[in-house]
């Protein structure tokens, strides 16, 4: 060997050793208390109207349409502002310190009129408010400033309803539906063959605990009077093959034994549901008419809707598994029941809604059939339908159908050309498709609130890196009359918003979209750790299109990482085909996500891409589970909350909306259970014990899984949390989550005891 080549060889390693030492330097540095507290101080609770002001301002629309009011918020408090229309002249929607002075009466407390603990605000006239304060709701008069205690009934608590023309009151006894006569005696038994499991004028609710061996279901009263008060609109909710999952409440401290806990809940492939039966009745001959449509179970029951005209009702029928949709009219006096609309799919309708203009003879819906889901018109006579606007973008809502005008508004994101696809924009367009007009034209996301009767819109428009606006603007022209308020981020001293970036995804063609958050102390010349934010969907999506959004990640930047978040190919807001790819193939939209940390890692010298965490709750947390086991080499730390970790233990509408019916092997390839023994790094099982929504039962079965695989894993149970952490759980479960990636993916040791900011 040369003396030339030793040399070289010398650097060569000297180079190595630099690069490894400086590694392991940034690996070993210590946490302290400093930064977790500033991790602290970007929790929402601790910036939220404290340091950042305005992020997004929701207006109050009067039901006159003279005005609307708001919240306006700063550093010296908070205002509550009113805008006149149309001379748009500001002033305070009452006054603060009069208020002030009798709430402190009333409730003999110190109440600050710079911060009035006042809320669900109804405008009942120009001069009473009803408003909500502590718990108690009061009628306050704005002008003498009295205020009058009134009581307020829960839906949830409402067990008779009476007609429109105030003739009838109906309501439910021994499972059946009754009318009684508001003027006299006289009672009708509308329906005979209800009973327990059998359940007229009832409702299928989501989180029907039962408690105990034979607990009873909660009482539900709901039917729906037809606006002639002549027919009654109501489901018959049936039990009787239905049934349970069970859950035990380990958490009451008075107890010694846990409390068993029942709901009803159908599994995908299931046929032991409960079914939802629409029926009507004739209130003058008690008539009860049943619908000639198949049975429907509680995820694809048939929804229902009033016609203007007398007698006639709409009804959209869900085929199970969510491939066929069709919209019908029935004629009650006639019984004729009629197909105005079909719709099907390969794969699932997903996003299908429709609205009716029955004064022009339309009805108006969105579909993706096209392979966008864009707007349509059908004509209610003649059945022909029309395309109202084609092109390559996503219309996201129908906000306002103007009958008057022939207009319609409408917010759709992908239009204009060479913008982010999921900024969105209002628009306005004929019922005959021309006119089409944008009233929003900056390059930004705009999120609106339209008057009630069209003539004004408040626009909030923002990005996550450009501070929100919030302006009043003319509906007709899109003009900005007033502005109504800026966000404030001031007294976040150094912070900067996140990064918007975009990657190519798997198929080689197609641009993604994600955003990532750096630490406020960071420093180019080191290596971080990357921790990502997943859930897949796919009925959603991640990227954070407003500045609302823009301070999320940012407690997980301050404690040493990059914070990364991105959609990749299957989730909502894009073409059908874009989101098609997730149709059965729930974990596989991990594949972009990897290219896109991949492709920031070589733009980027201080990512460190041999270093990446994940985390997700709900969807999320199955995308975080499944991340690690197949994608063992590339993430080496996961947090999973709440998964569905297998969907064939899951509810049965979202498995079945995008894994398919009936069940196939496709359901066994993507759970996380049957691939359990491919885990290598370190994984956090998180669940809140009577958690009814997400049933942690297949959280014990993954964790049986791994046991039998003998892979080593973290397991931590919230014995009385249900889906969404709260209180002091939520504070828990965030410094664990916060100590795992600490520990495991920055490699230095976690601190349990610091102070909380107060």
């Amino acid at each position: 060997m040369t003396l030339e080549i030793f040399k070289k060889r010398v650097n060569i390693l000297l180079v190595i050793f630099v690069l490894f030492s400086s590694k392991i330097l940034v690996a070993q540095e210590k946490i302290t208390v400093a930064d977790y507290q500033r991790a602290l101080s970007f929790m929402h609770e601790n910036y939220h109207n404290k340091k950042a002001f305005n992020l997004h301002i929701q207006p109050h629309w009067l039901p006159d349409n003279t005005g609307l009011w708001f919240v306006q918020h700063s550093s010296e408090g908070k205002r509550y502002v009113k805008i006149s229309l149309p001379d748009l002249k500001q002033t305070d929607l009452f006054d603060h310190n009069k208020l002030s002075e009798v709430l402190s009466e009333t409730l003999r407390e110190d109440i600050s009129a710079e911060d009035l603990p006042v809320n669900n605000i109804v405008y009942k006239n120009a001069e009473e408010l009803e408003i909500g304060v502590k718990g108690k709701t009061f009628v306050l008069n704005t002008t003498t400033y009295s205020l009058k205690s009134i009581s307020k009934k829960n839906n949830a608590d409402i067990k008779e309803i009476t007609s429109p023309d105030k003739e009838w009151i109906a309501y439910a006894k021994d499972y059946n539906l009754y009318i009684r006569s508001a003027k006299d005696e006289t009672l009708k038994q509308l329906s005979t063959a209800g009973e327990k499991g059998y359940e007229y004028a009832s409702y299928y609710g989501w989180y029907d605990i039962m408690e105990g061996e034979n607990g009873d279901r909660p009482e539900y009263f709901r039917m729906e009077w037809s606006a002639d008060s002549k027919w009654i609109s109501t489901d018959i909710i049936d039990l009787r093959t239905a049934e349970k999952m069970y859950l035990l409440d380990w958490s009451i401290d008075s107890l010694y034994r846990p409390k068993l806990l029942s709901y009803y809940r159908g599994s995908p492939g299931d046929t032991t549901m409960v079914y939802v039966e629409p029926v009507f009745f004739n209130v003058a001959s008690g008539k009860e008419i049943k619908v000639d449509l198949p049975r429907s179970t509680h995820i694809n029951s048939i929804a229902k809707r009033w016609s203007k005209k007398p007698s006639i009702v709409y009804l959209e029928s869900t085929s199970r598994g969510f491939q066929n949709k069709a919209i019908h009219r029935l004629d009650l006096n006639t019984e004729k029941l009629e197909t105005l609309y079909t719709e099907s799919s390969k794969t699932n309708i997903d996003t299908f809604e429709y609205h009716l203009a029955e004064e022009n003879g339309l009805l108006f819906f969105l579909s993706e059939k096209s392979g966008w889901r864009q707007l349509y018109s059908l004509d209610l006579k003649t059945k022909k339908e029309k395309a109202i606007t084609n092109g390559s973008y996503y219309i996201n809502d129908i906000v306002r159908i103007d009958e008057k005008n022939k207009q319609l508004y409408f917010l759709a994101s992908g239009k204009e050309a060479g913008r982010n696809p999921y900024f969105q924009h209002l628009y306005r367009i004929s019922f005959n498709g021309k006119n089409l007009k944008l009233l929003t034209p900056e390059n930004l996301h705009h999120q609106i609130s339209l008057s009630p009767n069209a003539t004004y819109f408040v626009d909030n428009h923002s990005t996550v890196n450009t501070p929100t606006t919030t302006v009043l603007r003319s509906s007709k022209t899109g003009e900005i009359l007033k502005q109504l308020g800026k966000a404030d981020v001031s007294k976040l001293g150094n912070w900067l918003p996140p990064e918007i970036f975009t990657a190519i995804a798997r198929d080689g063609k197609t641009t993604i979209y994600g955003a990532l958050w750096k630490p406020t102390d960071f420093d180019p010349t080191k290596t971080y750790p990357i921790i990502e934010m997943s859930y897949t969907g796919p009925h959603t999506q991640v990227f954070p299109k407003s500045f609302s959004e823009a301070l999320r990640q940012q407690p997980f930047a301050e404690l040493g990482f990059v914070v990364v978040v991105v959609d990749g190919l299957g989730s909502s807001g894009r073409s059908k085909e874009f989101h098609d790819y997730s149709y059965k193939n729930l974990g596989g939209n991990l594949d972009d996500h990897v290219l896109a940390i991949k492709q920031l890692g070589k733009k980027y010298p201080w990512l460190d891409t041999s270093r990446v965490g994940i985390y997700g709750h709900s969807a999320g947390g199955y995308d975080a589970t499944r991340a690690l086991l197949a994608y063992p080499d590339f993430y080496k730390v996961g947090v999973a909350s709440a998964a569905d970790h297998d969907h064939r233990m899951e509810k049965a509408w979202w498995p079945e909306m995008y894994m398919g019916w009936p069940v196939d092997s496709a359901y066994h390839e993507q759970s996380n259970i049957t691939n359990a023994k491919n885990l290598k790094g370190k994984l956090l099982l998180v669940h809140g014990g009577i958690d009814e929504n997400v049933n942690p039962s297949a959280t014990f079965k993954l964790a049986e899984a791994l046991i039998n695989a003998d892979k080593q894993f973290d397991m931590l149970i919230l014995p009385s949390q249900r889906h969404g952490f709260v209180g002091k759980h939520l504070k828990y479960f965030n410094k664990v989550r916060w100590n795992y990636f600490i520990e495991h993916l920055r490699g230095v040791e976690p601190l349990w005891d610091f102070e909380e900011d107060k």
